[in-house]
C-alpha cells in the first residue's frame, strides 16, 4: 500500500513507476525515492508519463520532485500541471522523488527515468551483451484487432527508421512498459522493407541499415506469448448482416467471423444500421497495445474507413479511449480497401478485458 511500483536503481540510471502503472494508481498512498548520482555528476530525469487525477494545486495526487541540500523543487505535477519538457536536466547528484495520492478516480500514474551527466546514453560495444538493463521507458509500438489484438511484444527491431533518441544517445525501440533484463544481439537485417499503413501514415518501399539490433526478453506468466495475437474468447456485436445468396440459402455474417486471417467472408453489420460495434472478450484483463484491422474481399469489397475504440474492465462501464493526454474520442483511421492490413498503435496501451 505504499504507492511503489516497479523500481530499478542504480548508480548511473534507472526507472521507477507508481504501482499498478499502467493502470490506475491506488488511492491514498505515499512513496519516496532518492535517487543518488556519484560525486561530481548531475541527474538527468525524463518524464516517461504523468497522468495523475487533475485538481487545484495538485491537491488529489502530486509528483514532487526535491533536491534536499540546495533546496530545490520541482513540481508539483499532475494531469493539469505536468512538467514544462520531457527532459529535466537537474544541478544535483542528489534528488528525492515524491509521490502522493489521495482519494481519486482515473489516472496511469507515474513512469520516470534517469541518468547521469557522466553516462547520459547506453553504448554496447560487444557483439553480444547478455543480460543488461534497459533503464529508459521505451514504449512498444508493435501490436496487434481480430481482427487482432496484441498484448506485450519484447522483440525490438533497430534500424534507421527504428532508432530512438535519449540523453544524447541512440538506442533500439524496447517494447516492454516496464524494462528490465534483455539479451542483445546483432544480426544481418533486412535491406528493403515494402510500403505499409500504420497509424495514419503510409511508408514506401525503401531501404535498412544492413545491420539489425534485436533484444530478447522472456514472458512473465501468465501474460501471453509476447508478439502473438490475444485470444479472444467471445465475440459480440450489435448486429449481424444474414445474407440470402442466388439459391435462396441464409449466410450469417456472424461476430466471429471477425477475427483475423479467417478465410472466408468476415462480421458485417445489419445493413443501414447505426453506431454498429463488434465486442472482443479477451477472457482475462489484457495488456492491449494496439490493433490490425482488414476488410473482407470475399466475396465484396468490404471494409472500415474509420472507427473509435471504447473498452472495459467488466464489460458494463465503458471508457472510450483518447490517447495520451486527448480531450475527444480519438478516431483511428481504418483501411482504404479490402486486402490490406492497416496497423494502430495504442500509446498509452490499454488496461482491459472487453474491447469494442
Amino acid at each position: 500500500g505504499d504507492g511503489c511500483g516497479h523500481t530499478l536503481l542504480t548508480p548511473h540510471s534507472g526507472t521507477l513507476s507508481s504501482k499498478n502503472y499502467p493502470g490506475t494508481y491506488p488511492n491514498h498512498t505515499a512513496c519516496r525515492w532518492r535517487l543518488h548520482a556519484p560525486p561530481g555528476t548531475s541527474l538527468l530525469l525524463a518524464f516517461g508519463d504523468v497522468d495523475l487525477e487533475p485538481s487545484e494545486r495538485c491537491a488529489h495526487s502530486s509528483l514532487l520532485l526535491a533536491d534536499p541540500h540546495a533546496g530545490t523543487a520541482y513540481g508539483p505535477y499532475c494531469r493539469n500541471a505536468a512538467p514544462a519538457t520531457p527532459l529535466l536536466v537537474t544541478n544535483s547528484s542528489a534528488v528525492t522523488v515524491l509521490f502522493n495520492s489521495t482519494s481519486h478516480r482515473s489516472g496511469r500514474g507515474l513512469l520516470l527515468s534517469y541518468a547521469t551527466s557522466q553516462h547520459p546514453g547506453t553504448h554496447y560495444a560487444q557483439e553480444h551483451v547478455s543480460p543488461d538493463f534497459i533503464p529508459i521507458p521505451l514504449l512498444g509500438v508493435r501490436a496487434a484487432l481480430a481482427p487482432g489484438l496484441l498484448g506485450c511484444s519484447l522483440s525490438g527491431m533497430g534500424s534507421k527508421a527504428g532508432m530512438q533518441r535519449g540523453f544524447g544517445g541512440e538506442r533500439a525501440l524496447t517494447p516492454d512498459e516496464l524494462g528490465g533484463q534483455v539479451t542483445l544481439s546483432r544480426e544481418k537485417g533486412i535491406t528493403l522493407y515494402e510500403s505499409a499503413f500504420a497509424n495514419g501514415l503510409h511508408s514506401k518501399r525503401g531501404s535498412l541499415s544492413e545491420k539489425r539490433l534485436i533484444f530478447h526478453k522472456a514472458c512473465r506468466l501468465p501474460r501471453p506469448a509476447c508478439g502473438d495475437v490475444l485470444e479472444v474468447t467471445v465475440f459480440n456485436a450489435s448486429s449481424c448482416w444474414h445474407e440470402v445468396d442466388a439459391l435462396g440459402q441464409d449466410r450469417a455474417w456472424a461476430a466471429e467471423r471477425a477475427a483475423l486471417g479467417t478465410a472466408g467472408h468476415s462480421w458485417a453489420a445489419e445493413p443501414g444500421s447505426k453506431d454498429a460495434w463488434l465486442e472482443l472478450d479477451l477472457g482475462t484483463r489484457r495488456n492491449v497495445t494496439g490493433i490490425i484491422t482488414k476488410g473482407s474481399s470475399e466475396p465484396y469489397d468490404y471494409y472500415v474507413t474509420s472507427y473509435r475504440v471504447s473498452s472495459s474492465r467488466d464489460g458494463k462501464n465503458w471508457r472510450p479511449y483518447r490517447g495520451s493526454g486527448g480531450q475527444e474520442d480519438k478516431v483511428f483511421e481504418g483501411n482504404a480497401d479490402s486486402h490490406r492490413e492497416v496497423s494502430n498503435a495504442f500509446i498509452p496501451p490499454i488496461v482491459a478485458r472487453y474491447v469494442r
